[in-house]
């Protein structure tokens, strides 16, 4: 066996020499691109090549999993098939035990090459981030940011006779404007598939506008604010709410989803408005993984589970709970129905509002945030979160922006922030800042929250 040789190839002979009463195989296969620039000026590029392989071992009830970077030889893959063994013979059973699906969850073309990455998917934008750049030399501006793009293949195979094969693209652009004083800062960014769909010249006017919404700054104190938060923002609030919602939390009293008395909150209203918050594998734009693939077991996924279908999921249906993330071992506890989760959340309104700019307008007083970070849980109980505002917060007034203000901390719920929302946008792509490196597929509303809790003012820039 040499490099050349594709993953499947890799599941394929670490499933033959499997001495285990079960197995089950993951190997990946990456190809990435970047792009890196700073004050105006590109800086970096590169592409880099990466292969991982786990092996799944089961002796009855009891589990073993080991994952091995750069696998390409033979005897790398017999080496980590008799590990994974030895960790599933010590092992004590495993809570989650649940039969391995078979044949007929097979999916994709299994014997088709990896899809690979090149930096030729940057065509299109490098020139037009040229253009932004000799733009933001003459007005006196600095961009810095960085674009990536990653293509991922998973062979997914089983003693059972399962294999399952899926291409991932994933792509981003994060662009940091900045006055040429680096007094004022601000903050775009962008998911892609492909890097067709990305322009940079309406993102650059979008930043050149906001650094002068801050050449008048003004210091607020901390307090509940009317706050308008971009679509951006949203997706990390709700990508917190999402990782929140595992079923057997909620069933043992340990979430914000547990019903006061025993069980989950599941079937009550969360919000007055016309919400629904939802994942969909097939979903345009943000397709994700169509099966659960997963290298440990937790409270959002098992093992055991690996190969399920992902169908279409409502978390949110109207503004009321209607399903909570489930393995099959977890739904059974539960009693309520087998629902994995999935790798892309989409939120919208069945009344939208508009754009960020209608919501800025329909606004009497008070703030626009441009992102969030640093984001952290406080009280699982009540799903309290923690974080700052960064690049740039702006007061409101009479329906337009007035100046940029002090950058500060918050205290939220998210599921309260949905409780107390006046206003939803029309739902479009974003990118989580605080979030991008592990979820990137979302499609997210603005969103007007009455009382946004700034609980103190923030040296952040």
């Amino acid at each position: 066996m040499s490099p050349a040789d594709p993953s499947r190839r890799l599941v394929e002979h670490a499933l033959a020499v499997s001495a285990a009463d079960g197995c089950v195989v993951l190997a990946s296969e990456s190809t990435s691109a970047n792009l890196r620039w700073a004050a105006n000026t590109l800086t970096t590029n590169g592409l880099a090549h990466a292969r991982r392989l786990t092996v799944i071992s089961f002796f009855g009830p009891s589990v073993g999993v080991v994952s091995r970077e750069g696998i390409f030889s033979t005897a790398d893959v017999a080496e980590v098939v008799g590990a994974s063994e030895a960790v599933a013979r010590e092992a004590s059973p495993a809570e989650d035990a649940a039969p391995l699906l078979g044949s007929e969850a097979s999916t994709g073309d299994w014997d088709a090459p990896p899809a690979e990455a090149s930096i030729s998917v940057f065509d299109r934008f490098a020139p037009d981030l040229g253009a932004a750049f000799e733009r933001a030399q003459r007005s006196g501006q600095l961009l810095f940011g960085f674009a990536s793009y990653d293509m991922t293949t998973t062979y997914l195979g089983s003693s059972t006779g399962l294999r399952a094969r899926h291409d991932q693209p994933t792509g981003l652009v994060e662009i940091n404007a900045k006055s040429s004083d680096m007094t004022r800062s601000t903050w775009a960014g962008m998911p892609t598939r492909d890097f067709l769909d990305v322009d940079v010249a309406p993102v650059h006017d979008d930043l050149e506008r906001r650094l002068g919404w801050a050449a008048r700054r003004l210091d607020l104190e901390p307090g509940r604010y009317d706050t308008i938060l971009p679509a951006a923002a949203v997706a990390d609030l709700m990508i917190s709410l999402y990782w929140a919602a595992e079923g057997r939390d909620a069933h043992e009293g340990r979430s914000v989803f547990s019903r006061a008395g025993g069980g989950t909150r599941v079937g009550e209203r969360l919000s007055e408005a016309p919400l629904t918050l939802r994942s969909d594998p097939t979903a345009e734009g943000i397709e994700c993984d169509p099966f659960l693939s997963t290298t440990w077991s937790s409270g959002a996924a098992s093992v055991f589970d690996n190969g399920s279908p992902l169908p279409p999921t409502e978390w949110i249906s109207a503004g009321r709970l209607e399903a909570l993330v489930q393995t099959r071992h977890s739904a059974g506890l539960t009693g309520l129905p087998f629902t994995p989760y999935t790798d892309n959340l989409i939120l919208e309104s069945s009344q939208p509002a508009g754009d960020l700019d209608r919501l800025i307008a329909g606004t009497d007083r008070g703030l626009l945030v441009t992102c969030l970070w640093y984001i952290r849980e406080v009280d699982p109980r009540t799903l309290l979160l923690t974080g700052l505002t960064r690049d740039g917060v702006y007061l409101v007034e009479g329906g337009e922006v007035t100046g940029a203000v002090n950058n500060f901390r918050f205290n939220e719920s998210p599921v309260d922030l949905l409780a107390r929302a006046t206003a939803v946008g029309t739902t479009e792509r974003a990118l989580p800042r605080e979030w991008s490196d592990y979820f990137t597929r979302t499609a997210m509303p603005p969103m007007r929250v009455a009382g946004f809790n700034m609980s103190s003012v923030s040296q952040a820039s």
